[in-house]
């Protein structure tokens, strides 16, 4: 019998994953081979579909499977780091100077939305506590839309349970990118083309070009990454954003390593389900599921309030406002011609106010949570 550092005594619901991990052999370079191989397939089937963030979403969706039914793998985190740090120099190109005077004249509307969002979230966090069976303050950290990997370290230094906490914020992160990915599609906007990737040239200048963007996003996460929420994906697209705009150099980069950083992503936070994780948190994945849905749809009647104040479309307005995180929503974006920079800044905006008065909506959630709690692991 094979053992796993999360592996579950054997019974009847996990007695058929249970016999698929003790099948494949326990080399982890093995069982990496077969996951990377599978992810690779994924993310071809659903490009050639058309399927919008397809790079992301088929790593994603078979590391959830794979970590759940097999486990025993762990991405390095640093990987996941440069992954985002890639997206946030992505984000820079998109940024000019008449872009960031957009954004600074519809300053007032982006305040809005974000001051939308942030109160959706708690109506839906206060129902969630009160309805779902999950401790208070567990719940509300589960429940607050900003980066999830910053999320879950701000709970585990509140004393909530991490597990639940990582688990209800990235059952959001897979429903808001499957949501958007169907949104995309049903508004007609399924054709993928990375024009800034396509853009690379392999002569003096952009080898130049790709040696810079790699020194920024190298510098960007050193830098930035224990100074500010994301700031893995934060410092890059800070840092790229002033290279673009002073006009130093265009900024390039090539697709081979775009999907690299989507793989990452999507491999990261599929293999945060494993068996021990969704069997504890069993009992209210239900209700998770319901109040991801609910926060996604609530979101986009705002995004439908705002198209006329923002005089933008609403699929933009629609992934700005999506509680899924700035990695993730850009992605998609990017795969669906969104304006990026839009999707890129009010994301950000919701970011920072969270990280500023996320313990307080949390204190403020957990008021409304039943005693005693009926889940207190």
């Amino acid at each position: 019998m094979i053992s796993y550092d999360h592996a579950l005594p054997p019974d009847r619901c996990w007695s058929l994953t249970t016999l698929l991990a003790d099948r494949l052999p326990a080399s982890p370079l093995f069982r990496w081979i077969v996951l990377l191989s599978a992810c690779a397939l994924a993310s071809f089937l659903l490009q050639w579909l058309h399927i919008p963030a397809g790079a992301l979403i088929g790593p994603m969706a078979v590391s959830v499977v794979f970590g759940v039914t097999v486990g025993g793998l762990k991405l390095p985190r640093v990987l996941f780091k440069s992954g985002q740090g890639v997206i946030g120099l992505l984000i820079a190109q998109a940024m000019t100077l008449t872009v960031l005077s957009t954004i600074a004249e519809s300053w007032p509307a982006m305040m809005l939305a974000t001051v939308v969002t942030l109160v959706l979230s708690t109506v839906v966090g206060i129902l969630l506590v009160r309805y779902g069976g999950l401790p208070g303050t567990t719940a509300a950290w589960g429940t607050t839309p900003g980066a999830a990997a910053a999320m879950v370290a701000m709970a585990e230094q509140a004393n909530a349970d991490p597990r639940i906490v990582a688990t209800m914020q990235y059952v959001r992160v897979i429903c808001v990118i499957m949501a958007g990915a169907l949104v995309s599609h049903f508004l007609g906007i399924s054709e993928s083309d990375h024009t800034t990737a396509h853009g690379m040239t392999w002569d003096i200048n952009g080898l130049l070009s790709l040696v810079v963007a790699l020194a920024l996003i190298a510098a960007g996460i050193s830098i930035c990454d224990r100074l500010l929420p994301a700031g893995a994906l934060l410092g890059p697209m800070l840092l790229g954003t002033v290279v673009q705009v002073s006009g130093f150099i265009d900024i390039q980069l090539p697709l081979p390593l775009l999907e690299a950083a989507y793989a990452c992503i999507g491999i990261y936070v599929g293999l945060r389900f494993d068996r021990q994780t969704v069997r504890s948190v069993m009992h209210a994945f239900k209700w998770m599921l319901m109040a991801s849905m609910m926060l996604i749809g609530f979101c986009a009647l705002s995004a439908l309030m705002l198209v006329p104040m923002m005089h933008s479309d609403f699929l933009t307005l629609y992934l700005a406002t999506s509680p899924g995180g700035l990695d993730s929503m850009t992605i998609i974006a990017l795969d669906t011609h969104a304006d990026v920079a839009i999707v890129a800044a009010l994301q950000a905006l919701r970011l920072f106010t969270v990280v500023l008065i996320g313990p307080s909506m949390a204190r403020f959630i957990a008021r409304f949570a039943r005693e005693p709690s009926p889940c207190s692991h």
